[in-house]
């Protein structure tokens, strides 16, 4: 664990869901961060209880980012989970195998075992804007009162530095998500906060959406 700002902490840990076969590496990052009156952790994995202590919530990126926010009995703010409608027009899935069918990604938090709050792209809690990535519920997060971003998969890092991620949808391209990306350009980012990969700085962001 690392503190990169006051009041700004890194750390990563090993996903209990790795096999080595995906595009990501074992170890994903997670953040604690001061928002105002605020301790909030982003996509949270084995946090180090001197931030489990201070948290107030939790904040995911995607969906199939909850890690261990189950088990932190803190409120949870997160993109809503995918529909059958939306594996078939993501990832070209036949519908008669899919319709009707829920996604088991939060789950426990739409039956609610937990006080959760499902946001898409725009204003969130905590002076948060959300900006859609490869899709509506794989955000980038911006943070102003740190100039920072936390990127879900849609921005990941990799030996080569970060990059976009398409995870295998088929409704948009590398450019598609460029674009949609290239209004972050115009914020004054500083940092760059991946859940997969190490956090970098706005020359890496610039690369990335070139």
């Amino acid at each position: 664990m690392r503190e990169l700002r006051p009041g700004l902490w890194h750390w990563q840990a090993p996903h209990a869901d790795w096999d080595g076969e995906g595009w990501w590496s074992e170890l994903v990052s997670s953040y604690g961060i001061e928002l105002g009156d605020d301790f909030v952790l982003f996509d949270p994995l084995s946090v180090p209880a001197e931030l489990r202590e201070r948290a107030t919530a939790v904040v995911l990126t995607a969906p199939y980012h909850e890690r261990d926010a189950r088990n932190l009995g803190l409120p949870v703010h997160a993109p809503p989970a995918d529909t059958w409608e939306d594996w078939v027009e993501k990832f070209g899935v036949d519908p008669e195998q899919v319709r009707g069918m829920e996604s088991e990604d939060l789950a426990w938090l739409r039956a609610g075992e937990a006080e959760g709050h499902f946001h898409g792209p725009g204003p969130w809690p905590f002076g948060i804007e959300a900006f859609a990535g490869r899709e509506d519920n794989d955000l980038v997060l911006w943070l102003p009162a740190v100039r920072a971003i936390v990127t879900g998969d849609s921005l990941s890092g990799s030996a080569d530095g970060l990059g976009i991620q398409l995870g295998g949808r088929k409704h948009v391209t590398r450019d598609d998500v460029a674009e949609r990306l290239r209004p972050l350009l115009d914020l004054p980012i500083e940092l760059v906060l991946p859940a997969h990969g190490e956090p970098c700085g706005r020359e890496a962001l610039e690369r990335a959406l070139a």
